[in-house]
């Protein structure tokens, strides 16, 4: 049986709703808005390549999503040491690049569950809490505001590429 990425449920936050709640609420949105482009499709789908020069594939923005994941919230913030996810030695690009359609389930399932321990994490945390990167100082609230502007730019790029496998469209 070949693997489908599954249906996702879009659920829109409140437009008044606290800081809090509307910052986790369109990063929850934006994070459901990617896995929905990828709804119907197999791994081979996924693994298409449908804008070029690009090396954009839906399946290489959920193996690239999986890492921002992980290293803005479990490995920045929350200071936790990972060996990198993808062979630094096939280059910075790999989560793009080193596709394997017959693992897109697993690449799927890794992004759903970084997103859920992401989640997990700052469950109790202040948007206030800070760490240090680079010599820089970053607060949770950053964390939130940059991965909602990576979703927004990579659902965008997610448009396309589901636009050249199928020819879906919309939101």
């Amino acid at each position: 049986m070949t693997w489908t990425a599954p249906e996702v449920t879009r659920t829109s936050g409140s437009l008044v709703a606290g800081e809090r709640e509307m910052l986790t609420g369109y990063l929850a949105w934006f994070r459901n808005s990617l896995l929905h482009k990828c709804a119907g499709l197999t791994g081979e789908q996924l693994a298409a390549q449908t804008v070029r020069p690009s090396n954009l594939t839906l399946l290489g923005l959920i193996r690239h999503m999986a890492k921002v994941e992980r290293v803005w919230f479990r490995e920045r913030f929350a200071g936790q040491p990972f060996d990198p996810m993808y062979d630094p030695a096939k280059g910075k690009d790999a989560d793009f690049e080193d596709l394997d359609p017959s693992r897109a389930a697993e690449d799927y399932a890794r992004l759903v569950e970084e997103c859920r321990l992401a989640d997990e994490i700052v469950a109790t945390a202040s948007l206030d809490d800070t760490f240090v990167h680079g010599g820089e100082v970053f607060s949770l609230r950053l964390i939130h505001l940059h991965m909602i502007g990576e979703y927004a730019r990579h659902t965008g790029h997610a448009d396309l590429v589901r636009e050249g496998v199928d020819g879906a469209t919309g939101w």
